[in-house]
Formats: structure tokens, C-alpha cells, sequence
């Protein structure tokens, strides 16, 4: 999958590229996620954020034009992303809900949700495709 990472901490991009070992097409910023860095999303499938990036239903429908369908959020929580518009968009949303919240747990979780994107699961407990999707973990 290729996918964009945003406000990138520079502990976690070792942790991630380990995480990943190879396997999805990364692109690390250490900007958030806002009008200027958008551009970044452009013929990604997931754009994966953290707690700073705010994503209004203005900027999931610009990300939604832009290709994206899948935005992952590096957090347990999902307050920050307006979860009603990316439904309406039809954009799955996943979190990281696992008990290990180490920023190493947390890079695995992120990579571990993207390899079940990728086979064509449901992630995370904010997955919106949980109305249509047989599997649920």
C-alpha cells in the first residue's frame, strides 16, 4: 500500500521502517497533516496521523478527492477525525486499541492494521466497514 505518515516524530521513524520491514511503500512527514501538507496524500491509499492532525469533514473530503480511502489514526482514540463525514465518504478509519502504547506497540499496530488493510480485512474499533464486513478482531 503507499501510504503517508504525518507529524512523524524522529524516534518513530526507525521504529516504523522496522515495523514495516519493506512491506508497504512509506512516506514520513514531520509536518501534520493541514492545507500546506496535503499535498503529500496525492495517490496515497492510507494516510496514517496522530492526535495533532485535526481532520474536519472539509479536509477528508479534499483527501477522499485525492484517492484516499483509508486514514489511520496512531492513537486509541478517534475524536479528532469527524467520523460521521469520512462514513458518508465511505472512508474506513482505524485506531491503534491495543493494550501495548509504547511508541514500538504502536508502530507495530500501525503496520499490523496496514497489512490487514492489505489482505482485505477490518481494522480497529472505529473501522467504518464494520456494517459490511464478515470479520471482526
Amino acid at each position: 500500500m503507499k501510504v503517508v505518515v504525518y507529524s512523524i516524530q524522529t524516534y518513530e521513524k526507525e521504529l516504523l521502517a522496522l515495523a514495516n520491514g519493506k512491506m508497504h511503500d512509506l512516506t514520513l512527514i514531520s509536518n501534520g497533516l493541514n492545507e500546506e501538507t496535503k499535498v503529500y496524500a496525492t495517490g496515497k491509499d492510507v494516510v496514517v496521523i496522530s492526535a495533532q492532525d485535526i481532520l474536519e469533514a472539509s479536509m477528508l473530503r479534499v483527501l477522499k478527492d485525492m484517492g484516499v480511502g483509508r486514514i489511520l489514526t496512531r492513537t486509541l482514540g478517534t475524536e479528532h477525525i469527524d467520523l460521521v463525514e469520512a462514513g458518508k465518504l465511505d472512508i474506513q478509519v482505524a485506531n491503534t486499541p491495543y493494550e501495548d502504547q509504547s511508541p514500538k506497540g504502536i508502530a507495530e499496530q500501525t503496520i499490523r492494521n496496514l497489512n490487514l488493510w492489505g489482505a482485505g480485512k477490518c481494522v480497529g474499533t472505529a473501522c467504518c466497514c464494520l456494517k459490511v464486513c464478515p470479520v471482526k478482531l
